[in-house]
């Protein structure tokens, strides 16, 4: 036995300084960027990847799809009808690819529901796509007629981005694109649809040596309204290549694998473009308004489609935000997730003077009400002067008057199977005025309970 383990004691200490030697090596190689630590770099993320797959497949409720449930609430829990922007509202949630919507009083008067096992064939780059489970809808855009385009995102996988379809108002796929797209999508006056798809980058960004390969790189992807490409934007290239393209450097260490986390995108009409130059004269119709997350902590920026050209960008005491809105007199609105400071919540909803980047506007909760999500989440200015607020985390939709009255409040009602302490997330929500929609479709509604 003794010279057993005189044997074994060698062996195992000579493999773990082997091993040692490996982890020092890949370190120096990755920190010195020399060969092979692009390789290093790649293997590492491949890993990461591969624990986060193997972590939700053994339990679907650790991702971020599910959240610990701050109540016991569910379904509509405040409504003020005086105050209340009346109308349909229209939700993503993260228990299942869905989009529901519902009614006033929260019953659900349609649902648009398409696994993306119905989606995907092998044209994708996605050789084996994550477990049904961890795939959800995470933006939708309703057509009048009740058609649904929807982008499918699968949680634990990287990248996440997995495609969009249109289906009918009957779930059925009218056509599907199976580009890598993710977060957000627009469609404009003439049918364009206008998105986000990310793929790894092997290659260096120039003049940017801190943004070592392999990097998450973002496109703002222009599709025809049947989903044919018809433009693609590199658009880390656009903003390095820009004059402010030394936001770059202003990147966190540990986010520069993915240096713009892009996860916004709304074109400017004649309206919206008229009412933001008003604060940034360089604002044009057809132009795009981006929100990049992790650029210079977080920055807005209007992109110039034609000439390729970042014209305008702002950064401010805002941090992580998503969902940027232009309103009437020329400011914007937007969802701020980790710039708050208050006893209301780390999060808030801001309303930004362009022109100075001051703060004219916020709700921010309230120390017995907090608003706080990390992830996601969204802000939709209504026509009545409020803001319908989608706090994703919490899984809730709130509508909120300019002096902070909740008016409307609902709670995801979905909760986890045998656990009733775990709430699906909600990924977006939009307020739909009926009278915009068909009257086919109104009326179908209308039999399914809808007031």
């Amino acid at each position: 036995m003794w010279k057993w383990l005189g044997e074994l004691i060698p062996a195992t200490l000579f493999a773990l300084a082997l091993l040692f030697i490996g982890y020092l090596a890949g370190s120096l190689t990755t920190l010195s960027d020399t060969f092979p630590a692009k390789y290093v770099r790649s293997a590492y993320q491949a890993a990461n990847s591969l624990r986060l797959r193997q972590a939700y497949v053994n339990d679907r409720y650790s991702s971020n799809l599910w959240e610990a449930a701050r109540t016991d609430a569910a379904g509509v829990v405040r409504h003020d009808p005086a105050a209340a922007r009346s109308g349909l509202t229209l939700y993503t949630s993260g228990d299942s690819p869905v989009a529901r919507l519902i009614d006033m009083q929260g019953r659900i008067v349609h649902e648009w529901h398409r696994p993306f096992r119905d989606i995907w064939d092998k044209t994708s780059s996605i050789a084996e796509p994550v477990r049904e489970e961890q795939i959800y809808m995470r933006r939708a855009h309703l057509f009048p007629n009740g058609d649904l385009l929807a982008i499918y995102i699968g949680v634990g996988d990287t990248p996440w981005g997995y495609g969009m379809a249109r289906l009918d108002a009957n779930s059925r796929v009218l056509w599907k694109h199976l580009g890598r797209f993710h977060h957000d999508l627009a469609v404009a006056d003439d049918g364009r649809i206008y998105a986000l798809t990310h793929q790894f980058r092997m290659r260096p960004v120039a003049n940017q040596k801190h943004l070592r390969p392999p990097l998450l790189e973002d496109f703002l992807v222009v599709l025809s309204p049947d989903g044919k490409t018809l433009e693609e934007i590199p658009l880390v290239d656009v903003v390095a290549g820009s004059r402010f393209g030394r936001l770059l450097f202003r990147v966190f260490h540990f986010t520069t694998w993915d240096p713009l986390h892009t996860n916004a995108v709304d074109v400017l009409d004649e309206e919206s473009a008229a009412a933001l130059r008003r604060k940034v004269p360089a604002a044009a119709p057809g132009q795009v308004l981006l929100s990049f997350r992790e650029l210079d902590g977080g920055t807005i920026a209007l992109l110039d489609v034609e000439r390729r050209e970042i014209v305008w960008a702002l950064a401010g005491a805002w941090k992580s935000q998503h969902d940027p809105d232009i309103l009437p007199n020329g400011n914007i609105l937007m969802f701020d997730n980790l710039g708050d400071f208050s006893v209301g919540g780390e999060s808030r909803v801001i309303e930004v003077d362009p022109a100075t980047g001051g703060i004219v506007w916020s709700y921010n909760g309230t120390a017995e009400d907090k608003l706080h999500s990390f992830w996601r989440s969204a802000q939709q200015p209504l026509d009545n002067g409020n803001v319908l607020i989608t706090e994703s985390q919490a899984a809730r939709l709130l509508e909120v008057t300019r002096d902070g009255r909740v008016v409307w409040e609902y709670v995801n009602p979905v909760r986890a199977d045998g656990n009733r302490e775990r709430i699906a997330i909600l990924s977006w929500g939009l307020r739909i005025d009926p009278a915009t929609l068909d009257p086919a479709f109104r009326q179908r509604l209308q039999r399914n309970g809808a007031t």
